[in-house]
């Protein structure tokens, strides 16, 4: 049996254990980013390669897209810090801020995103403003989605229109491209969702707008961002921040990385810019 004198078993011990932290250290380095399930599941990673590529280079870390199967699993991940960065919706934030007792911060949001608004879409020529819909089937996106549910039914409930009481049906198709489908295929007769989708859907010619149209399109409110844990060590906080503030159209991987986006730039966030959001969930009885 071979004997190993205190100094080197010393030695060697205090080498495994350096490899050991090195491990760690070393699995510790993946940022783990993630985002609201709003789109179909190969949409939304098509979306995150390019700006995963460009933060792996700003943090000089590697960085994974981390899908989740609902809305909640998203505020779950992020508020557990299994993840590091998601991609909520107003609401979505408004639940996670809420819930981890404002441990979740806004870190940046799109232009867009100050003035986001939803649109109203049916196939049906008889429907042409929001008292149309009462006694017609209707669809939300996510009960979760801010710009599929709940700021779509705020405006209806100032309308004086009850989804719950004034619908023939309300229906949940659980993302934005899946309430365009169910209203191009008849499924309901209108459809509430996210204006930018739709607006890609008509770019891109994947929906036949002699058939299905806009009929109301909402007032602006605050929507989407990127959000952290504010147990984020600042220093990495502020080097994200700053990488994503610094995304420009003027070259050519920023304009990829804003495109896949829909952002024209991304700019501050603030937990306050979503009190009204937070205020109209309270009032419609979802928070």
């Amino acid at each position: 049996m071979l004997s190993l004198s205190p100094s080197r078993t010393l030695k060697s011990l205090l080498t495994c254990a350096l490899l050991t932290f090195g491990a760690l250290s070393h699995a510790q380095q993946v940022f783990r980013v993630t985002a609201i399930p709003d789109e179909s599941p190969t949409e939304l990673a098509r979306k995150a390669a390019p700006l995963v590529k460009y933060l792996e280079g700003k943090l000089a870390m590697k960085v994974e897209f981390t899908p989740v199967t609902d809305y909640a699993a998203a505020v779950e991940v992020l508020i557990n810090k299994k993840v590091d960065m998601a991609w909520f919706g107003g609401f979505t934030f408004v639940q996670a801020n809420v819930r981890s007792g404002g441990k979740v911060i806004p870190l940046v949001q799109r232009e867009e995103d100050e003035k986001f608004r939803s649109v109203f879409i049916t196939s049906d020529p008889t429907i042409q403003g929001l008292a149309d819909l009462k006694g017609k089937d209707v669809s939300f996106g996510s009960q979760s989605s801010t710009s599929g549910h709940l700021m779509p039914r705020s405006f209806l409930l100032q309308a004086k229109v009850d989804p719950d009481k004034d619908f023939k049906r309300v229906a949940y198709s659980g993302a934005h491209d899946a309430t365009i489908a169910a209203v191009a295929s008849g499924k309901v007769q209108a459809g509430a969702l996210n204006i930018s989708v739709w607006d890609k859907f008509v770019a891109d010619k994947k929906v036949d707008t002699a058939k299905v149209r806009v009929f109301y399109t909402t007032p602006p409110y605050y929507d989407y961002n990127w959000s952290v844990h504010a147990d984020m060590p600042v220093a990495l906080r502020e080097k994200l921040s700053a990488a994503l503030l610094a995304l420009s159209r003027d070259t050519a991987e920023g304009k990829e990385v804003l495109d896949l986006q829909r952002a024209t730039r991304f700019v501050p966030s603030k937990a306050d810019n979503y009190k009204g959001i937070e205020a109209a969930a309270r009032s419609a009885g979802l928070l």
